[in-house]
């Protein structure tokens, strides 16, 4: 028998007030803010403000601004490489995407359906996202060939090594292939955890519910109760550190494991 939440009733007429003022600002945010960071975008090129391309500045920007009109407060520790590195996350929800867009920039390797999803597709087209067709071998191959020719080239790559969502639960294994990029190109392997909720206790309300597709899962999110999300960038590993990929894919696992459990 299922146990009604002590909060249900408290959340039956608190979830439509926090539409009736997120609504709005999402709005905004997709009607206003989005195209004025186009602007911005295209006619600043290049452009570098502190050391930094300002494109990348504004993704960042508008990416946290989104976070936070879905009640997501960001908390983060530890500090991003500055240089090119491959970062692998654990996955549950398309809300990690925009997670690790809101604190570095990097191409995202990602399924191909993600193109095609409103506002979040922007994004990662925006973002360098490198589309992978999940089951193909080929695609595959063309994924770490991409991979290996932005790092060689000084950029980042950002990496969902349990190679689908999760339900938030546990973090999968990790598909250990996806690492040969970064141990050909010989730049470092960086952890990422992602955690939301107090000390993780809202993964499985963020993750994809059964049967729950895109549209249902950022309706229902843009619905939830204000929350902390956290993004821990942990030790990095040095892939001549590591006894080749599998070693560091299961260096990189645990870690993220430990973070979460912390």
């Amino acid at each position: 028998m299922t146990v009604p939440s002590p909060h249900a009733g408290t959340d039956r007429f608190a979830r439509p007030l926090r539409y009736l003022y997120r609504v709005p600002l999402l709005l905004w945010h997709l009607l206003i803010d989005l195209p004025l960071v186009l602007l911005l975008m295209s006619l600043t090129g290049r452009l570098q403000v502190g050391g930094q391309r300002l494109e990348h500045r504004l993704i960042r920007g508008w990416s946290a601004g989104l976070l936070r009109i879905f009640g997501l407060r960001l908390r983060r520790s530890g500090t991003p490489l500055p240089d090119a590195a491959v970062f692998v996350a654990n996955h549950v929800s398309w809300v990690d995407i925009v997670m690790l867009h809101s604190q570095r920039t990097m191409g995202l390797v990602a399924k191909h359906e993600i193109a095609r999803w409103p506002l979040v597709g922007w994004m990662a087209h925006r973002g360098g996202t490198i589309f992978h067709r999940r089951g193909s071998t080929e695609s595959l191959g063309g994924v770490l060939h991409e991979m290996r020719a932005r790092l060689h080239a000084g950029r980042s790559v950002g990496v969902f090594p349990e190679g689908r969502t999760r339900d938030g639960r546990e973090v999968g294994p990790f598909h250990a292939r996806i690492f040969l990029a970064a141990v050909e190109a010989g730049v470092p392997v960086q952890p990422v955890a992602l955690r939301y909720g107090q000390q993780g206790d809202a993964q499985t309300t963020v993750a994809f519910q059964p049967g729950e597709h895109f549209f249902g899962n950022f309706l229902r999110l843009l619905g939830e109760p204000a929350r902390r999300a956290e993004v821990h960038f942990l030790e990095p590993i040095v892939p001549s550190e590591a006894d080749g990929r599998r070693r560091i894919a299961e260096l990189a696992r645990e870690r993220i494991v430990a973070a979460m459990e912390s």
